[in-house]
């Protein structure tokens, strides 16, 4: 890790001191943010926390407490290194958070962030009327292009009878979701596959299928922030338009849902395009505190009545235009990715 002695920066002596120090320098370098945080404060509160072991959502109780020699050292280095390389700093420490759950990365995968590891945790995955999936319906999941097997080990916590199928195209990921998976204390209902979408799991039928694909466009990829290019690229790159794999799940959903099985997948910008080109398929717009239009439902008998054609080769165009579906709301029953 890159060393660090800054003029002053030896006078320092609690967490204050080195949040203040944080935010002024992350602001000087104009960083870029979107992996677990959205701005300075927020981002160099969890860099100092993680770093000193200390619970990320309590900041207050410690913002006054002393610091060793060495934890001073140890946080100087942090904050330049996150200037410095332009890492992330679930990268820096190794360690993310969804709801409070950890989850070992590094750069083999894609630091968690989907909208739909907090979509679960809402009333639409509840007991009422209106629910996408409840625990007394689903028996068995698939969580497709999985990465750090976050969504797996969120599903398998949600749903705690439900026997959960992850897949992964990338054997580097893979060994990442293997790790995580053993310490989530879901491993025994937990399998992960390595292969392309659908293709590990054969004919098998799911009452619940996950999906937050690689959805970035040609474009964006190309103007990703240095942050973001210490992702792997094939974790982010979704052709063209962003929805080449997209296609591909709309394609092949249908097999391998229950009779009353749905399909849950992130998408990024892409919802107009979706709804032009699949103007039979009624798109279910499930929307976040902090998303719309990002994430769509599709249940089984959707897919019987409207039948997705098969998915066009790579690259080729797509017709454009707005169709307007249904959005629901999620509200919390309890207490991302690239730019596209």
């Amino acid at each position: 890790m890159a060393k660090t002695n800054p003029t002053g920066i030896s006078e320092f002596r609690t967490l204050r001191d080195f949040l203040r120090y944080a935010v002024t320098r992350f602001n000087e370098a104009a960083l870029a943010y979107g992996h677990g945080t959205s701005n300075a404060l927020d981002e160099a509160a969890f860099l100092l926390l993680e770093a000193l072991h200390l619970p990320i959502d309590q900041l207050d109780p410690f913002l006054d407490a002393r610091l060793t020699e060495k934890e001073c050292g140890r946080l100087a280095e942090l904050i330049d290194a996150r200037i410095v390389t332009r890492k992330p700093a679930a990268y820096l420490l190794g360690r993310a958070y969804i709801r409070g759950v950890p989850f070992h990365v590094d750069e083999r995968v894609i630091v968690p962030r989907s909208f739909i590891g907090e979509l679960l945790f809402t009333d639409l995955f509840a007991g009422d009327g209106t629910a996408i999936a409840t625990a007394g319906s689903v028996g068995k999941i698939l969580d497709l292009c999985t990465g750090s097997a976050c969504l797996a080990i969120l599903a398998a916590q949600v749903f705690p009878e439900a026997e959960v199928h992850a897949v992964e195209i990338s054997g580097a990921a893979i060994e990442v979701a293997r790790r995580n998976v053993a310490e989530s204390g879901h491993a025994h209902r937990i399998t992960l596959f390595e292969g392309d979408l659908f293709a590990p799991v054969g004919n098998a039928r799911y009452d619940l299928i996950l999906a937050n694909p690689p959805y970035v466009s040609d474009a964006a990829m190309q103007a990703l922030p240095a942050e973001y290019r210490h992702e792997p690229p094939l974790a982010l790159a979704g052709g063209h338009d962003g929805l080449d794999i997209v296609r591909r799940i709309l394609a092949q959903s249908r097999k391998h849902l229950a009779d009353a099985g749905a399909l849950v997948c992130e998408i990024g910008a892409g919802r107009a395009i979706l709804e032009a080109e699949f103007p039979k398929l009624p798109f279910t717009w499930l929307d976040t505190e902090a998303s719309a239009g990002e994430v769509f439902c599709l249940r089984a008998a959707d897919f019987a009545l409207n039948p997705p054609p098969p998915a066009p080769p790579r690259g080729g165009r797509n017709a454009r235009g707005i169709r307007r579906g249904s959005s629901l709301r999620a509200r919390r029953s309890g207490a991302r990715r690239a730019p596209t």
